[in-house]
């Protein structure tokens, strides 16, 4: 399994303690300086985007590099709704921004992290969000929201080893209070819990669609990214098609879907996904690297391959 940590580890979801012990030397800190500054706008200026207020849904499009998201929503359980329209893996990890720090103190904060190889200040909290769906395709997450300040930003690093937030794929967003009707929070027929180093389910992963807790009770934060295999492949198919692809020799499709799941969340906290099961060979991965080896949480067996009929 330790291959498997070293291509499609650096492929999928990551968390921002990544970049600052591994990824440092190749980030851009010009972008990250500009943190402050709104999302970049849709190439035809229609902003895609959107926060609907009865529904509670904020609507985000990515690309390669950069986030069409809301600038602002209302406090509560919040569905994102991801549309990954680019042609490599992004996803949206949310970061609140505690002890009245801005947009503008992250980016300062990751400018000078990148230069010193320091962990990120403790007033920027790992909040989960929708982890990463393949290209051209949806995921959704949904996420007790409180007032504040926040950015979402991308930590995939393909094709190039920079993580995508590095070129720009930061957004800033503010979350007010609601004054209307709170939004409920969702009824999970399956709940996964993550520990160091181990998920477990409870309910049954049947074959159509779920919607899914996963509940952090580990001593350090932990993701879950779902991937399906294609028939007949492993998890040994898709760490060498990774290998390849990052030496530029990629030939023919993945032997995997990527279908979401819950990026990087702190201890105790507890967010819902949504997944649209068919039968076949899955599993669940995390891809935080560990707080006392820096070793991806996957090298420590966090991996949970399962089968739906």
């Amino acid at each position: 399994m330790s291959r498997l940590v070293g291509t499609v580890a650096i492929a999928a979801a990551t968390t921002l303690c990544a970049c600052s012990q591994k990824e440092a030397a190749t980030t851009d800190t010009t972008k990250i300086a500009q943190a402050g500054a709104p999302g970049t706008p849709a190439a035809n200026n229609a902003s895609l985007g959107s926060f609907d207020p009865a529904t509670h849904t904020a609507v985000i499009h990515a690309k390669d590099f950069a986030f069409d998201a809301p600038d602002s929503i209302t406090a509560g359980w919040t569905t994102f709704h991801l549309v990954n329209d680019g042609p490599n893996l992004h996803h949206v990890q949310i970061v609140r921004l505690d002890s009245g720090k801005t947009a503008a103190d992250f980016g300062a904060a990751m400018q000078a992290a990148a230069k010193s190889h320091a962990p990120p200040p403790s007033w920027m909290v790992f909040a989960g969000g929708p982890n990463a769906p393949s290209p051209k395709a949806e995921a959704e997450a949904t996420v007790d929201m409180p007032p504040g300040n926040y950015v979402l930003i991308c930590m995939v690093d393909i094709p190039d080893h920079v993580p995508h937030f590095a070129k720009g794929m930061i957004h800033p967003l503010k979350v007010t209070a609601a004054t209307g009707s709170a939004a409920a929070e969702p009824t999970a027929d399956a709940t996964v819990s993550l520990a160091d180093y181990s998920f477990t389910t409870q309910g049954s992963l049947t074959a159509g669609k779920h919607t899914i807790k996963v509940v952090n009770k580990g001593p350090q934060p932990h993701e879950l990214e779902l991937v399906r295999l294609a028939p007949g492949k492993t998890i040994k198919d898709a760490n060498e098609f990774m290998e390849k692809a990052y030496a530029g020799k990629a030939d023919g499709p993945p032997p995997f879907d990527a279908l979401g799941g819950i990026a990087s969340e702190i201890p105790g906290m507890s967010e819902y996904f949504t997944a649209d099961l068919t039968p076949g060979n899955y599993a669940f991965l995390c891809f935080v690297p560990d707080a006392k080896d820096g070793k991806a949480h996957l090298e420590h067996g966090m991996i949970k391959e399962f089968k739906v009929n």
